[in-house]
């Protein structure tokens, strides 16, 4: 088989190609080339191209390009230890919180050479147990996990055991590793501030589960929040999971009591569940009862009425998190970061002062 060239290149010891196998190796590329296989091998490489002169990297490339020649990941990683690829844990993929975070990632591990192998666990730690070991035995290099809950003895012990893990979005207490996640305490405290600066008073709070730290945070800072303006806060539910049917269930359970004239919800779904909620009680938002959501999810905008919500940078979370993680293979960082990047109050047509 003779292969062509792109009209620019000239081989260095004949016109054309040698025959190759039709799945050609390192060897044939090299020898195409007119380079030891050493030189091909670092000038495919991305972490290793700058010790090559940039005119053999291009001549390598080229004719690799030509020759229809892949990496071998697997014959790579048997050399250098390293899969170049990163499992990531995501707790639900049908919650538009996450494919943001998720592209993020992506993008950020795929601009450094980086594979991401991505899998659902629905918040069963069995399931996420399973996962994390089916991983482990394909020797990725690293984890994002966006599946921890604060008591997590999974995570515990993988850090003892010293595995590269970042987490994103959540927090695991007295785990010794990097946390991304938005400034949610601080998004809390500027709904309870924009509903007070209306004039609500009897302020609800639907909780998102309290074993993760999303749901312990918020309901923390909601307290915090209403005590620091005078106001009782102790108007609140749990919801058992963060979707739309735990979101109604709790408002349901909410609204049998003295209607308040606003929830705040511990995220988005748990909002639309107390949409759902106040229809059925036969309740008009914002006129009865004003909400405000929490992520600013894709699409929330388009609520009758438009949700009122914390927007979360949802792909900034996702790069930060590769970051982080490349920071500590690399062995940039050693000590764990925590970072928290800033949130945004939107405010929708949700929201409203009270009646009266």
């Amino acid at each position: 088989m003779t292969a062509r060239l792109p009209a620019r290149f000239t081989a260095p010891r004949a016109a054309t190609l040698p025959p190759v196998s039709p799945r050609p190796t390192l060897r044939d590329v090299a020898t195409a080339a007119g380079v030891h296989p050493a030189t091909a091998s670092r000038a495919l490489n991305e972490a290793t191209r700058s010790l090559v002169r940039p005119a053999t990297v291009e001549r390598v490339r080229e004719v690799a390009s030509a020759l229809g020649y892949q990496v071998n990941p697997i014959a790579r990683s048997l050399k250098t230890s390293r899969s170049e690829t990163v499992g990531v844990l995501i707790p639900d993929l049908t919650n538009p919180l996450f494919p943001p975070i998720v592209r993020g990632i992506e993008d950020a591990l795929g601009a450094s050479g980086y594979t991401v192998l991505t899998a659902n666990t629905d918040n069963d730690p069995a399931r996420e147990s399973s996962n994390f070991a089916a991983m482990q035995a394909r020797q990725v290099d690293g984890f994002i996990v966006a599946t921890a809950r604060l008591d997590d003895p999974l995570m515990h012990e993988a850090a003892l055991r010293g595995v590269p893990m970042v987490m994103v979005n959540r927090q695991t207490e007295q785990l010794d590793v990097s946390v991304v996640a938005g400034d949610d305490a601080t998004g809390i405290a500027r709904t309870v501030d924009h509903l007070v600066g209306l004039g609500h008073r009897d302020i609800a709070h639907v909780a998102g589960p309290l074993d993760v730290s999303t749901g312990a945070v918020r309901l923390r800072a909601f307290r915090t929040a209403m005590q620091g303006h005078g106001l009782p806060d102790d108007r609140v539910v749990v919801a058992e999971a963060y979707s739309e049917a735990a979101g109604r269930t709790a408002s349901l359970e909410l609204l049998d009591g003295a209607v308040p004239t606003a929830v705040v919800a511990g995220n988005d779904l748990l909002a639309i569940g107390s949409y759902d909620a106040l229809e059925e009680r036969g309740l008009i938002c914002p006129d009865d009862v004003s909400i405000v959501g929490f992520n600013d999810m894709p699409f929330i905008g388009r609520l009758r009425p438009p949700l009122t919500s914390v927007r979360v940078p949802q792909y900034e979370l996702g790069v930060e998190a590769a970051r982080l993680l490349l920071d500590r293979l690399s062995g940039r960082t050693v000590t764990p970061r925590v970072v928290l990047l800033p949130v945004q109050l939107v405010v929708r047509g949700s929201t409203a002062p009270p009646r009266g």
